[in-house]
């Protein structure tokens, strides 16, 4: 119940700055904390290559409950994640359940021709592999050889003839050795650990996680094959032609202490039903590269250092796409603004490669690019940037199996606009397929190209499931995924714009109660993070304003060594212009923030006594200690400490 006791927490430590004249709570169709804990997420795992059939898992807070933070850590703890798997009718939109009851279910996959589900459930303290049949409905369960269990962090894939279903295992004696050090590392009265060692031992216990066997088994004959043996991987997958396997193998030397969770991989190939030479390394080091893979699991696009390169696993010979000639260099004394922008404009990342591997999207400061393999023609195919506070977010969303077509998704950061696009690769042209206010994510196309399944959330409200063609026509929406939340009143957003105290424009999400009045002030309450833009569904943002708040969500730039500064002069400027408005009382405003948002709030009530009530969940109240008296000391307290979390310039002062 730790979700719903920190809601009630946050109710009763707010009510200091709601006197006998705030407005009284909303009764019957309130939002409550029960109803946040039953708020329902469907989450689409996969679709048939015909779009006809959709596997998807549905599941509400609560089951999150019961989960033992106390093995944060230990990588042979599996969390309680129940959910109801179900497989929908996309055309006729009926459901069906593949258990009565929720189950701890992971990647469930179609097979190749849509006949088979193949998932991962939870049994006992183990996951075993499973393969459902559409037709029969009959369930078979894979057998697992003897001293070995399916890995806690693997999913199960089918190869591309839908022959094999693959997976990772643990050996038994893995298990004993990953708990025993876990143990010795959290029951014990001391606990040490040195950098003179090559791994910190958290660090240590973090990469034994990811030594695994790589196996097929074979449904037919109901055989499991070894593909890799046991090796610290990463990444790994099948070739198309079931030849080779290709894997990121961890060959880090130390602790990386400039890097969170830092890891070096190389990225090898392997044959398979090979006798000798079977083992191939690709790319020595994967150190600061982003790789995209082609359908065939054989060609790969690569960004590295600002480089965009073409390869194969079958040849050492890169082929350079985009970016600087390897040859050149810039004059890195030259700081003028001209000269800069011009390195910006060098400087490339893969985005995807098409299934077909005949194109690239690319991403640079001035937008998305498409580079065709054939012609070696690159074309700007949308104006994006982050840092620009006028052109839209655009988004690769799904590209057709035959890789003519791809889909984007664009919102505005002016408005709530959003889009979802179609780029014609044969007309060169860029199409609207849709554009209001709604949001649009997790497209998925059918191999076919005949059907898209997407989200489509309006507002403040959870999004549903809906079908549509290719085209985005005739959408029909397939899972209502909250029905109750027709009977509640739930908080009516706005978009706020303000200047914060440098004269910088800033936008603010605000979400009045359901029976707000117009001119009349409220007592207000400022969730703060980073930036925040868009009218997402909040259920604590709604719990508190069936309660007669406002609840803002302030954006700040950044200044970074002084961060106490930053957040005054960002969330103040909020409140500013929400008490000119007339929307807020400026005698009873609170504030409250997660993690980082917590670390905020800390710093945000040293520098103003503007707050009545402030609360801080998860975040850290002395860095100095968190440096270097954490229960889970790890590099990550000493590189958040010293550079990124708190927007640090330099080590804490512990003087």
């Amino acid at each position: 119940m730790l979700r719903s006791v920190r809601i009630s927490a946050l109710l009763v430590s707010f009510a200091s700055i709601a006197s006998s004249q705030a407005p009284k709570p909303a009764v019957s169709p309130s939002f409550t904390a029960d109803d946040a804990l039953d708020i329902t997420t469907y989450s689409v795992a996969d679709l048939t290559s015909d779009g006809r059939w959709l596997a998807t898992t549905s599941s509400v807070r609560r089951d999150g409950f019961g989960v033992d933070f106390r093995r944060d850590g230990d990588p042979t703890y599996i969390r309680p994640n129940s959910a109801k798997l179900w497989v929908v009718d996309t055309r006729s939109g009926q459901t069906r359940a593949i258990y009565p009851d929720k189950r701890n279910v992971r990647s469930p996959r179609w097979s190749p021709d849509g006949s088979r589900l193949a998932f991962l459930e939870l049994r006992g303290e183990s996951f075993v592999p499973v393969i459902w049949d559409r037709s029969s409905g009959k369930l078979t369960v894979a057998a697992v050889p003897t001293g070995k269990y399916v890995a806690e962090n693997s999913d199960a894939r089918w190869t591309s003839d839908g022959s094999r279903l693959v997976y990772s295992l643990h050996t038994n004696e893995w298990r004993r050795k990953a708990r025993e050090m876990f143990a010795g590392m959290t029951n014990g009265p001391v606990f040490v650990q040195s950098s003179k060692d090559s791994f910190l031992s958290w660090e240590a216990l973090r990469r034994l996680g990811s030594e695994q066997i790589v196996v097929a088994f074979t449904p037919s004959t109901g055989a499991t094959a070894e593909l890799l043996p046991e090796s610290k991987l990463g990444n790994f997958d099948v070739a198309e032609d079931a030849r080779v396997v290709v894997y990121n193998e961890d060959i880090t030397k130390k602790t990386d202490y400039d890097v969170i969770f830092g890891t070096e991989n190389q990225l090898v190939a392997r044959k398979l039903a090979c006798a000798t030479d079977c083992t191939r390394v690709v790319l020595p080091s994967l150190k600061n590269t982003t790789i995209a893979w082609a359908r065939d699991n054989r060609r790969f696009a690569y960004s590295k250092e600002g480089r965009v390169f073409l390869g194969t696993i079958d040849d050492t010979a890169k082929r350079l796409i985009a970016g600087l000639p390897l040859n050149e260099k810039r004059d890195t004394a030259d700081t003028s603004k001209a000269t800069r922008d011009l390195r910006e404009k060098e400087r490339f990342a893969v985005v995807r490669y098409s299934p077909v591997g005949d194109a690239v999207v690319m991403s640079n400061k001035e937008g998305l690019w498409l580079y065709d393999v054939a012609s070696a023609q690159k074309d700007l195919i949308a104006a994006t940037s982050d840092s620009s506070s006028t052109l839209p977010r655009v988004q690769l969303a799904a590209w057709s199996d035959d890789g003519r077509k791809f889909y984007l998704t664009s919102a505005s950061k002016l408005k709530w606009e959003r889009a979802v696009l179609r780029y014609d690769r044969d007309t060169k042209k860029l199409d609207e397929l849709v554009k209001d206010g709604r949001s649009y994510s997790g497209l998925r196309l059918s191999k076919d190209g005949s059907t898209l399944v997407l989200n489509i959330g309006a507002g403040n409200r959870p999004p549903d499931v809906y079908v549509a063609d290719a085209n985005l026509q005739n959408a029909r929406r397939l899972v209502e995924t909250n029905p109750q939340l027709a009977s509640k009143k739930l908080a009516r957003t706005d978009l706020l714009q303000y200047l914060d105290s440098d004269g910088h424009r800033k936008f603010g999400v605000v979400y009045y109660p359901a029976d707000y009045v117009a001119g009349k002030t409220y007592p207000t309450l400022f969730n703060v993070y980073e930036d925040f833009f868009d009218d997402t569904f909040d259920a604590s943002a709604n719990i508190f304003a069936s309660n007669g708040y406002v609840v803002v969500k302030p954006s700040v730039d950044f200044d970074v060594g002084y961060p106490g500064e930053a957040w005054v002069k960002g969330v103040t400027s909020a409140a500013n212009k929400l008490i000119e408005l007339g929307v807020s009382d400026s005698t009873r405003l609170g504030v409250h923030g997660t993690s980082y948002g917590g670390y905020a709030t800390n710093l945000l009530i040293t520098q103003t006594q503007r707050f009545r009530a402030a609360i801080n969940i998860s975040g850290k109240v002395d860095v100095i200690s968190f440096y270097t008296d954490s229960p889970r000391l790890g590099v990550r307290n000493v590189h958040a400490a010293e550079k990124s979390h708190p927007s640090q310039r330099a080590p804490p002062d512990p003087s």
